[in-house]
C-alpha cells in the first residue's frame, strides 16, 4: 500500500511532523513563486504550499499539475489558521501517479451547476465533488450503524435469491428474465423467503439486498432497482413487536449519523436531530381524518395514502416534534398480512413515515396455511403458483412479522436530497441502464 494518511486526520497538533498524503488535485493557485495546491481525498481537503525558493525543481513540477491529477506528496505539517482544517503541508517530495485529461467532463472544484442527468452520465466525476461524496460516506456510516444494532440484538444475516418463479407481490411490475429456457423473475422482495426462513427456525433475521420494480414512473422518490434492509422475526405477540424493532433500530441509526457524520451533514446542509420521543402510532382511519380535517385532503384511493397525504402527515407531526410516525391498519392488504374478521383494525400492516416520506412497510404476517390459501384465492392469486412457499407452512410456523426498509429513501431523507437518485451511486430507472 502507498504510505499516506487521510486529509481529515491532519491537524495543527502535528506541526513539524513529516507525513504523506495522496489524492486528486482539487485546485491550483499560482501566486508567482508561491503555489497553493488543494489536495482532495475521500475524507476532505488539505492545502499544499510549494515555494520556489525552497525547492525550484519541486516547484516546477507542481506548476505542471492540472486539476484532477492524482498525486502522492510527502512533507512537513505546518499549523495555519487560514488553511482548511487549521493545518497545511510544506512538500518535500511529490509523485504524479496519474495525469488527468483536459477539459474535464464535469467541474468538481468550481461551483458550476449541472443537471442531474449529466451528473449521472459522468458519475465517476460527480462523486468526486465533496458534497456528493459526503452522501455516500453518510450512507456507509448509517448502514454500519444499522447492522451493528441488529447484530447486537442477536439477529442473523441471511441471503435470499434474486431470481424466482413468482413474485412476492404479483402484478405487472415484474422484470421477466430467461432462465435456462424458461421464464423467471427478478425479485420484487425477499418477503416469501423471509417467512420460509422463520418457518425453518430463523426467528430473528435481516437481509441487506436489492429488489426490482418494473413500474413506469417519473418521480423523485422511485427507482427501478432499490436497496432494501429487510427484517423478519418470529414468536411475536402482534405487529407492535415489529414496530418496536423498527423504531429502536432507526433511532440508533440516526443517533450514530448525528454523532459520527458531522462533517457529512455539514457539507450537505442537513439539519438532523435524533427522535428521542416514541414514534406516534396512528390508525389508517385516524390518518385520513387528520388529512381531511386539517388540510381538506382525501386520497383518490381510499385504501392507501398518496404522496401528498404522506407529506402533509409529515408536516403535521413534525410540527409536534415527531419526524417519524407509524400508520397502522391499511385495508385490502396483500395475502401474507394478518387481516381477519373481528380484528380491531383492517389489517396488521403498517407504514413508517419519516420526514413526510414512506420509508418502510411491514406488519404481522399470516402464519396459518389455510387462511393464507383463502386470502390468496380471494385476491385472485393461484395458490398452485406458490406451492414452494405454502409447503413451508405445513409443519408448524410461529407467529411472525417483519418489514422492508428502503435504504435509498432513508439516505435521501437523512441527507436532505431532492431526488432519490442522488442517494444511489448508479441508479436504474425506465430510461437509465448505463453507466
Amino acid at each position: 500500500m502507498i504510505e499516506r494518511i487521510y486529509a481529515e486526520d491532519v491537524t495543527a497538533e502535528q506541526d513539524g511532523d513529516e507525513i504523506s498524503v495522496a489524492g486528486h488535485v482539487h485546485d491550483v493557485r499560482d501566486l508567482g513563486g508561491l503555489l497553493f495546491v488543494i489536495l482532495r481525498d475521500g475524507t476532505g481537503r488539505i492545502q499544499l504550499v510549494f515555494k520556489e525558493d525552497d525547492d525550484a525543481d519541486l516547484f516546477a513540477a507542481a506548476e505542471d499539475l492540472s486539476r484532477e491529477d492524482v498525486i502522492h506528496v510527502t512533507g512537513i505539517v505546518q499549523a495555519a489558521d487560514q488553511a482548511p482544517g487549521g493545518a497545511e503541508l510544506a512538500p518535500t517530495a511529490m509523485d504524479v501517479l496519474s495525469e488527468s485529461e483536459s477539459p474535464l467532463p464535469l467541474e468538481v472544484s468550481k461551483d458550476v451547476d449541472a443537471d442531474l442527468s449529466t451528473r449521472l452520465d459522468t458519475r465517476y466525476m460527480d462523486v468526486r465533488n465533496p458534497e456528493v461524496r459526503a452522501i455516500f460516506s453518510l450512507r456507509s456510516k448509517a448502514m454500519a450503524a444499522m447492522r451493528d444494532w441488529f447484530e447486537s440484538e442477536q439477529f442473523e444475516e441471511v441471503d435470499t435469491p434474486l431470481l424466482s418463479e413468482a413474485g412476492a407481490e404479483g402484478g405487472a411490475d415484474l422484470f421477466p428474465v430467461v432462465y435456462y429456457g424458461r421464464e423467471a423473475f427478478l425479485s420484487q422482495s425477499p418477503q416469501l423467503y423471509k417467512q420460509m426462513l422463520v418457518a425453518a427456525g430463523f426467528d430473528r433475521l435481516y437481509e441487506v439486498g436489492h429488489a426490482f420494480r418494473a413500474e413506469d414512473f417519473s418521480t423523485s422518490r422511485h427507482v427501478s432497482e432499490i436497496a432494501m434492509f429487510d427484517v423478519e422475526l418470529g414468536f411475536i405477540t402482534d405487529h407492535n413487536d415489529v414496530m418496536d424493532v423498527q423504531e429502536e433500530s432507526l433511532r440508533h441509526t440516526i443517533r450514530a449519523v448525528v454523532e459520527n457524520a458531522e462533517r457529512e451533514l455539514e457539507l450537505l446542509g442537513s439539519e438532523l436531530t435524533v427522535p428521542e420521543e416514541p414514534f406516534p402510532r396512528i390508525t389508517f382511519d385516524e390518518a385520513l381524518d387528520i388529512l381531511e380535517e386539517e388540510y381538506g385532503h382525501f386520497p383518490e384511493d381510499p385504501t392507501d395514502l398518496d404522496t401528498k397525504g404522506e407529506k402533509l402527515l409529515g408536516e403535521y407531526f413534525e410540527e409536534q416534534g415527531h419526524p417519524a410516525i407509524f400508520v397502522v391498519g391499511y385495508p385490502k392488504e396483500k395475502f401474507y398480512y394478518w387481516q381477519r374478521e373481528g380484528d380491531d383494525i383492517a389489517s396488521r400492516k403498517f407504514d413508517l413515515l419519516y420526514r413526510g416520506q414512506e420509508l418502510s412497510s411491514g406488519g404481522q404476517r399470516e402464519h396459518d396455511r389455510e387462511t393464507l390459501i383463502a386470502a390468496m384465492e380471494a385476491g385472485g392469486v393461484d395458490p398452485d403458483d406458490f406451492s414452494f412457499y405454502l409447503d413451508a407452512f405445513r409443519y408448524g410456523v410461529p407467529p411472525h412479522g417483519g418489514y422492508g426498509l428502503g435504504i435509498d429513501r432513508l439516505i435521501q431523507q437523512l441527507a436532505g436530497l431532492d431526488n432519490i437518485k442522488e442517494a444511489i451511486l448508479f441508479p436504474r430507472d425506465p430510461e437509465r441502464l448505463s453507466p
